[in-house]
């Protein structure tokens, strides 16, 4: 199983859609029963709490149940069990990257954004994913667009990683 955490501050908003995102797009391509993703904040600020009701909407549209999320914090035991650790925000990658055990470790920690053709080329500093808690439904749609944007990205390196036989530790 090669498994993928997707990282936000609170885990209520752009993780959760990313997790969500992804977890339809291996399962349309026949993965699901290979790839888990699930999703966490670099905070417990929200932990327990459901997804914000704005992703939620968002998702709901797209036809994506997202009722069962519940926030949590990324748990510093998941560095060793996660295959890749993407990062929506640049803050989030800075600080996962500072507190990951080794050089390891740090290397499966990646910006989601990395993964977009059309960000191909662009710093690391400039392909965070700005929070939309502090928006109104546009800046969910602009988050939407950009993780949509870097989603088959994503699964075509877990298709090359799989292929390549690399997956959970």
């Amino acid at each position: 199983m090669y498994r993928i955490v997707t990282v936000c501050t609170g885990n209520i908003c752009r993780s959760p859609m990313a997790e969500i995102m992804l977890n339809r797009a291996f399962e349309e391509a026949g993965l699901a029963d290979d790839v888990l993703v699930d999703s966490a904040g670099t905070t417990g600020w929200e932990a327990g709490n459901p997804i914000d009701e704005r992703a939620a909407a968002k998702l709901t549209a797209l036809g994506l149940a997202s009722d069962a999320h519940r926030a949590r914090q990324f748990d510093p035991s998941w560095y060793a069990e996660r295959d890749l650790i993407l990062a929506l925000d640049v803050d989030h990658y800075e600080d996962l990257r500072l507190e990951a055990p080794d050089a390891e470790s740090r290397s499966r920690v990646r910006m989601l954004r990395e993964f977009d053709p059309g960000a191909a080329g662009t710093p690391v500093s400039e392909l965070g994913i700005y929070d939309p808690w502090y928006g109104d439904q546009a800046d969910f749609e602009a988050t939407w667009r950009l993780v949509n944007d870097a989603v088959p990205g994503i699964v075509q390196y877990v298709l090359e990683e799989l292929a390549r036989g690399h997956a959970a530790r």
